[in-house]
This record gives structure tokens, C-alpha cells and sequence, in this order.
């Protein structure tokens, strides 16, 4: 179907920013262990963070189109080095909490710090303050060199969602639409994570998580090494 009104233009949005933000890989991972680790407040900077460069895509998408899926093909190779990199910076960063945990059993759990499901930022052993301003950055940067993200970028900028004459109102709801699309889905994983942390409370629990995160980030850097 090629949409003409407005209601067909965010029903595209939706299914396109859907497409994009559910594929599980590194970013869904990442959300759901940060999610975990510091709440849930806290995390949807990072929710926001990868649904904002989802966004960001789809606009790129309505306004080129096809044009630019060549140099997507040229970059894809080095941005998929450029994730690994990353991602196996990032599996580090969130599995040291955990084997510090092990030798500072004083360090207050996570799950202690953030009873609630909305709780604000939190310290991680005596490191510096966790923001969500932080998280949005970070996140946002590796959805963006994200291979997979990339791929089905590719695809959507590829495909004939838009009429070609469409107009810019239903170019900016098809965006809009996408955008609430991909924070839904985000918002959703970093809801489940803060739950999979009150769950897991006490010293345990916060190593399971910090380690179980870092394990799962490591092996999909792998994955995304070796193409798979």
C-alpha cells in the first residue's frame, strides 16, 4: 500500500519504526542490563537515546529516500567494525560493577538504592553518578553505528512506504509516528530490565545482572565480528 493521508503515513511510521526497534541484538541487551542496574528513569535516557537515532533515520529515509542507499552500502563495513569496538568497550564497562562488587561486599546493591520502578540515577560502587543524560549519548551513539540498525535502514530507505509525491505533513507524521514507535519499544525494555533488578536484589543479584549483561554485549560484539 502506498499512503496518501495522514492516518495511512503514521500507520507506515509505526510498522517502519516497529521493524527497526524490535530486532533483538546489542541495543535491546543494553537497554534491559541498564535497565537493571540503574532504574528506570535513569535508563530511558537510553531508550530515548536509541529511539531518537531511529528518528532520525526515518527522516533521513522520507527526505532522500534510495539516494542515499549506496553510501549506506559503502560505510556499512567500517560502522560495522566501529559497533564491535564499542560494544565490546561497553560489555566491559557494565560487567566491572559486578567483579568489583566482589571484592567491596559493602557497596550497596542496586536494587536497594532504587525500590521503585521510576527511581533517578544511582551510583555504581563509588564511580561517578550514572545520568540519564549520559545514557541517552551513549546509547544514542552506538544505534547509530549499530549494524543492524543499519540494515534495516537500508531496507526501509530502499522500499516504497512513501508515495513519491507525498506530501511533507505525511513525510513528518510517518517520522513522528516512528519515533513513538521505536520509544515504546525502548521504554518497554528498560521497564524490564528495572524489574528483572528489584527481582534480583542483595550482593547476588547485582553481580548476576552486572556480569549476565557484560556476557551477552560480548558475545553479540562477536556475532556482529564475524557477520553473523
Amino acid at each position: 500500500m502506498t499512503p496518501t493521508t495522514l492516518g495511512e503515513a503514521a500507520l507506515a511510521g509505526i510498522l517502519a519504526g516497529y521493524a527497526i526497534a524490535i530486532p533483538v541484538g546489542a541495543i535491546a541487551a543494553l537497554l534491559i542490563t541498564l535497565g537493571a542496574q540503574h532504574g528506570a528513569r535513569t535508563a530511558a535516557g537510553g531508550a530515548l537515546g536509541a529511539a531518537t537515532v531511529d528518528g532520525v533515520y526515518a527522516t533521513v529515509a522520507v527526505i532522500a529516500g534510495a539516494a542515499v542507499a549506496p553510501l549506506i552500502a559503502l560505510i556499512e563495513e567500517p560502522l560495522r567494525w566501529i559497533s564491535v569496538a564499542v560494544l565490546v568497550v561497553l560489555a566491559i564497562m557494565i560487567a566491572l560493577p559486578g567483579l568489583r562488587r566482589a571484592r567491596t561486599p559493602a557497596t550497596p546493591p542496586p536494587g536497594e538504592a532504587d525500590a521503585r520502578l521510576g527511581s533517578g540515577a544511582r551510583t555504581t560502587t563509588g564511580t561517578r553518578r550514572t545520568t540519564a543524560l549520559g545514557l541517552f549519548l551513549t546509547v544514542g551513539g552506538l544505534t547509530l553505528v549499530n549494524p543492524v540498525t543499519v540494515v534495516y535502514f537500508a531496507a526501509l530507505v530502499g522500499s516504497t512506504t512513501l508515495a513519491a509525491g507525498a506530501s511533507w505533513g505525511a513525510r513528518a507524521v510517518f517520522v513522528l509516528a516512528a519515533f513513538a514507535a521505536s520509544l515504546s519499544w525502548q521504554l518497554l525494555l528498560t521497564t524490564a530490565g528495572a524489574l528483572v533488578g528489584r527481582a534480583l536484589t542483595g550482593l547476588i543479584g547485582a553481580r548476576v545482572t552486572a556480569l549476565a549483561g557484560g556476557a551477552i554485549i560480548l558475545v553479540l560484539a562477536l556475532r556482529a565480528a564475524l557477520g553473523a
